[in-house]
Formats: structure tokens, sequence, C-alpha cells
């Protein structure tokens, strides 16, 4: 699953897999928009909501983290170029 790293949306995947990168995807570009149906996607491919609040906080973390970085010009590790579009 190289393809992966690169974009999910390329890669042939679990129905529910798919569902949680949509929902972390759309979380991390378009927080603005995210609704009760975005968690009600993921309820539906029978995620609980622990499993729903940990998707949550693993998400919001590293865009935390990674914000911290931007903002102190931390570089990045040797041989890691950013892009994983």
């Amino acid at each position: 699953m190289a393809g992966l790293s690169r974009d999910f949306r390329d890669v042939q995947l679990e129905p529910a897999d798919r569902a949680m990168l949509e929902f972390v995807a759309k979380l991390t570009l378009e927080p603005q928009r995210m609704e009760r149906d975005d968690v009600e996607r993921l309820r539906a491919e029978e995620f609980d909501d622990r499993s729903i609040h940990d998707i949550v906080l693993v998400a919001a973390y590293y865009a935390f983290v990674n914000r911290i970085a931007d903002g102190l010009g931390v570089d990045l590790e040797p041989g890691w170029t950013g892009d994983v579009s």
C-alpha cells in the first residue's frame, strides 16, 4: 500500500477505513465544515464513540504538533519532503 502515504483515495480500502480517512481529511483541511453527519457516517461503519473520540484526538494532535513546528520554523527530518499529496 505504498500509495496510501500519497493519497488514500487512490488505494483500495475497506469501507470503514475509507470513511475514517475521509473524516480525518475533512477535519484537517476544512474543520469549519464538520457536521453531525460526519460523525454519523463513522457510526454507520460501526465506529463506536470511543473510536470516534480517538480518531479526532489523533488528527487534532497531529495538526497541533505540526502548527507548533511550523510556527517555530522547525526543519523537516532529512529525506522528508512533507509532500503527502
